[in-house]
């Protein structure tokens, strides 16, 4: 089996459920949609390699490691709530799959908490924003790479527009005491990823 078939299996296994048929597929096509250059398998790929190195440490693995296949499962270039969307999908599935409130309401909240405008609440979810971040401390290749397919995702954007915003965006990342709320991502990824933010702001 590949990463992908691996993670999502394990996934399902630790919540004690069973797939719906063809979720798998769509979830994939989801991430190959031709609008995205960032928020892509590749992205999904990196996360769930990075959850697996670290997935005793959390609560909750199994809703981690699902949350993380769904956080980016909706992504449109213009819209605002795709952390909404890609939460409620799910919600939907995990409901249609017989998993309990609880188990719902956690998901729903890993989800929302990789819109990065508050602060995560519990340490499953402070792991679950230091993996989708993690690539802020990625070595300068690969984070040079993720910065032109953010741009990419954004080429309707006018340079002007995009650079202001952009460099709002990672200003406030520096402008935390830290970027990353785990001791272990402190520990691999801070110092890189200062590096890294400072050289485009």
């Amino acid at each position: 089996m590949n990463t992908f078939e691996t993670s999502w299996l394990r996934a399902w296994a630790q919540l004690g459920l069973e797939p719906l048929p063809g979720l798998y597929h769509d979830v994939l096509v989801a991430y190959q949609q031709p609008q995205r250059h960032y928020h892509t398998l590749q992205h999904l790929r990196e996360c769930l390699l990075l959850f697996a190195s670290v997935s005793h440490g959390f609560a909750h693995p199994g809703e981690v490691e699902l949350a993380l296949w769904f956080h980016d499962a909706v992504y449109d270039v213009q819209a605002q709530d795709n952390e909404r969307r890609s939460a409620d999908w799910a919600v939907q599935v995990l409901a249609q799959a017989g998993a309990a409130d609880d188990v719902q309401r956690r998901v729903e909240a890993l989800v929302m908490a990789t819109c990065h405008d508050t602060a995560p609440t519990t340490p499953d979810q402070q792991g679950l924003v230091d993996i989708d971040l993690a690539i802020l401390g990625a070595p300068p290749g690969r984070f040079a790479e993720y910065d032109q397919q953010v741009r990419a995702e954004y080429a309707w954007v006018p340079e002007p527009v995009y650079a202001s915003n952009r460099r709002q965006v990672l200003s406030a990342f520096l402008a935390r005491a830290s970027i990353y709320r785990t001791p272990g991502f402190q520990e691999q990824f801070e110092a890189q990823a200062r590096r890294n933010l400072k050289s485009l702001v």
